[in-house]
């Protein structure tokens, strides 16, 4: 064990999680320590088993893998974070790097890659998809106001203008204006085509 780079694991799906685990253990120097389910056992779990490396999912139960960074960030600062995620989203990258991830890659990754990404975060390096990296450049931050994005994230569902107006505890005018930004900014047609634009783009992520 002495020498080897110790990994926390955190993904909801408990195959991928799985499979991640069996791949980075055929590596000589790298060990898995821990594994969560949930962004929400990220801390406590690094907090028992003092990883060097947190390889964490975006979309997780709990706390989502950004929220998750900040929080271990903060928690135990000499744990390094590489995201690891399925939806390689502009939105995701620049938020995570502004929580404090050390990289970002996406699941496909091939496993010699990913190995070498680790080594690399761990040595202190920065690590980023090169296609997501330019993406996100040309994508820019999201246009939305905190507002407009706690909107279209309730209207992910679906329903009337009523009620999202119930949920937010907003009026219907306001819902209705709000949405009629989104829209606009997004250059969507619809409030769907707004919802599914600022999803791809990775905007929505949040409570």
């Amino acid at each position: 064990m002495s020498g080897r780079i110790r990994l926390l694991l955190a993904d909801d799906q408990a195959l991928v999680r799985g499979a991640l685990a069996a791949l980075l253990s055929l590596e000589p120097d790298l060990t898995v320590v821990a594994e969560v389910g949930r962004g929400d056992e990220v801390v406590p779990e690094a907090r028992r088993t003092a990883p060097d490396v947190a390889l964490l999912d975006v979309e997780m139960p709990g706390l989502d893998g950004i929220a998750a960074t900040t929080a271990l960030r903060a928690a135990v600062p000499g744990c390094r974070v590489l995201v690891v995620t399925t939806f390689g989203r502009p939105g995701y990258l620049r938020r995570a790097m502004e929580a404090g991830a050390n990289g970002f890659v996406v699941k496909d990754t091939p496993a010699r890659q990913l190995a070498d990404a680790v080594r690399r975060v761990h040595a202190g390096l920065r690590v980023v998809d090169p296609t997501l990296a330019a993406e996100t450049l040309a994508t820019g931050a999201s246009p939305l106001t905190e507002r407009e994005t706690e909107v279209l994230r309730t209207a992910r569902g679906g329903g009337t203008v009523a009620q999202l107006a119930a949920v937010l505890h907003l009026s219907e005018g306001t819902v209705r204006n709000h949405l009629s930004a989104a829209i606009g900014k997004t250059g969507a047609r619809n409030r769907a085509d707004a919802v599914r634009i600022a999803e791809e783009n990775g905007w929505l992520l949040g409570e």
